[in-house]
């Protein structure tokens, strides 16, 4: 089981909401997920429609009762929010945890001994961490695998970010426990240019930690909450539910290879021996067949013994020469001769005499070639050509006073254009689908030079099928256009 906590020391970063819809999201694609609620405000049962009064468990239960030494079973707490989801809520009396347990050593592993008890019912755990550091953050973190920071894209992102990057350092030196630390851009508006310039921020400065998945600014995740849903039931076709299915399938990438058991193992190897005798016993019939058949084809007066008489009596090649080389057998490679000699004999491209008796119907087949030469010039593959076509189908190009811009984005849902032409603000011209992953937009600009960018689901990237690029002040790549006309 994959361990992963949601925290970040500074609030208003949207942890309960990457909790609940990143659960809801890797349950949705088959995996078996515990949504553990470390916050004492309750929001992730808020946010999943379980009624509070109705709580008499919760993780402050199963936490506290480790300490008296009378476990409380996991399942006896959980709600089952949907196929593949189990919810440990929490409730206001988790705040009192660390005032009972604070000066106790080991306090801050209570959690990941439950996880640990747990392991085998689940393939994943998600924490939600309150916002402030405290015994119920250092239980997160070190019962996590892994630890995805939330940042919103504004000005105190990166001061916060700092800070939690430093907590996780300082309980790792004291517990030896290094989670994997994963930034995630969240509630990104690529509108506002202070949003665009954050997050080239923090992938130049946190190069590698960063994930790809950027979580859009969208009103129906908040929507959803409301409600008491996750995305992938409110609103399974929004961009907030593709978002969260990339950041779902981007961590799942990361899982390790599944061990097949030791007994399913042990009867595949003996499949594969009763496969492997089959096949022997299999070939040695064959083998005989064959050899029976072939000694009845070569019986006497048979057309296999004719056949066999026909290619014994081709001549066999001189014993000393090559025609290819020119090298005798007793010295060294002598040059090719550079006159027109005549071929020998055996090289002849007429066909040999066919044996008497002999009748193959050959009167109705075109005579072959033996020992046939090649002639005229080889095919030659017309690389540049296709290489010129590409480029006429992708990229960027003028067609009279338009200006054409194709990309192929097969996985895109949205494709969208920002530059000089229109003040760097993609959602003014979107890219229209013209076929099977391919987008297009035309615009008339006047004569001059473009710079541009491609965004791709709220992604910003350069134009990857125009080589004209220049790097810009964030140390990202600018696509360049010029309009000649």
């Amino acid at each position: 089981m994959r361990t992963i906590t949601i925290a970040n020391q500074k609030g208003g970063c949207g942890k309960t909401t990457i909790a609940i819809n990143l659960s809801a999201t890797l349950a949705r694609e088959g995996r078996r997920v515990l949504l553990v609620d470390l916050d004492p405000q309750g929001h992730c049962a808020l946010g999943m429609a379980v009624p509070e009064n109705q709580i008499d468990l919760s993780i402050a239960d199963c936490l506290l009762r480790q300490v008296d030494g009378e476990p409380l079973e996991l399942s006896r707490i959980t709600w089952q929010i949907a196929p593949n989801l189990d919810l440990a809520p929490s409730m206001a009396n988790l705040a009192t945890l660390e005032p009972q347990l604070g000066a106790k050593p080991e306090a801050d592993a209570l959690l990941r001994n439950l996880i640990q008890a747990n392991a085998g019912r689940y393939d994943y755990c998600v924490t939600d961490c309150p916002p402030h550091l405290g015994l119920l953050m250092k239980n997160g973190l070190r019962a996590a695998d892994e630890v995805i920071i939330p940042v919103d894209t504004g000005y105190f992102s990166l001061y916060g970010l700092t800070q939690q990057l430093a907590t996780i350092d300082q309980l790792s030196e004291r517990t030896g426990v290094h989670p994997r630390v994963r930034v995630l851009a969240n509630q990104y508006d690529v509108r506002t240019k202070l949003a665009r310039e954050i997050l080239a921020e923090l992938r130049k400065r946190f190069e590698g930690v960063v994930l790809n998945t950027i979580v859009n600014f969208n009103t129906k995740l908040k929507e959803g909450a409301s409600f008491g849903q996750p995305i992938t039931e409110f609103a399974p076709h929004s961009i907030g539910a593709r978002d969260f299915q990339r950041l779902a399938r981007e961590l799942m990438t990361a899982e390790p290879a599944a061990t097949p058991p030791a007994d399913l193992l042990r009867h595949a190897e003996k499949l594969a021996a009763d496969a492997e005798r089959l096949l022997a016993t299999t070939a040695t019939l064959v083998d005989k067949r064959t050899a029976a058949n072939l000694a009845g084809e070569r019986a006497k007066g048979s057309p296999m013994s004719v056949l066999d008489e026909a290619f014994s009596a081709v001549p066999a090649p001189p014993a000393r020469a090559s025609h290819a080389m020119g090298r005798r057998d007793n010295g060294p490679p002598t040059p090719a001769p550079t006159s027109p000699q005549r071929m020998p004999d055996w090289v002849s491209p007429t066909a040999p005499p066919k044996p008497a008796g002999l009748d193959l119907n050959a009167a109705a087949r075109p005579a072959k070639t033996i020992f046939a030469l090649p002639s005229g010039p080889r095919p030659v593959t017309p690389h540049a050509e296709i290489d010129r076509k590409i480029e006429a189908i992708y990229g960027v190009r003028q067609e009279g006073d338009t200006v054409v811009f194709r990309n192929r984005r097969a996985e895109a849902s949205e494709v969208q254009i920002a530059g000089d032409f229109n003040d760097w603000m993609p959602h003014t011209t979107p890219m229209r689908r013209t076929a099977d992953g391919v987008f297009e937009a035309r615009l008339r600009l006047p004569k001059g030079r473009y710079r541009y960018r491609v965004v791709v689901d709220g992604r910003w990237t350069h134009d990857n099928a125009n080589p004209a690029i220049e790097t810009n002040e964030y140390g990202e790549l600018n696509s360049i256009v010029e309009v000649t006309r």
